[in-house]
């Protein structure tokens, strides 16, 4: 499934990682990883998750940490679904 990172999202980066704040909610929350801000930008450029952790470089066994990380992201509104061209 693709996912994007919201258009109401902004994300200032951070020595460890990231601030990302949706306006629309006005939630804050915080990427503790600069290899999962990568993932978040990514999302857009890749038909699925699994695709976009492999061409951000994720290894095989931390997938599970990310799609877990990406799922809370996704109840915050911060990442949506987007449609298939």
């Amino acid at each position: 499934m693709p996912w994007q990172k919201s258009a109401s999202v902004a994300l200032r980066p951070e020595p460890f990682g990231a601030l990302v704040y949706h306006f629309g909610n006005r939630k804050l929350s915080f990427l503790k990883s600069q290899p999962l801000v990568a993932v978040v930008k990514a999302l857009g450029d890749h038909p699925d998750v699994s695709s976009t952790l492999r061409a951000c470089d994720v290894p095989e066994a931390q997938h599970p940490a990310y799609v877990t990380a990406l799922a809370t992201l996704s109840r915050s509104q911060m990442i949506e679904k987007r449609s298939t061209p």
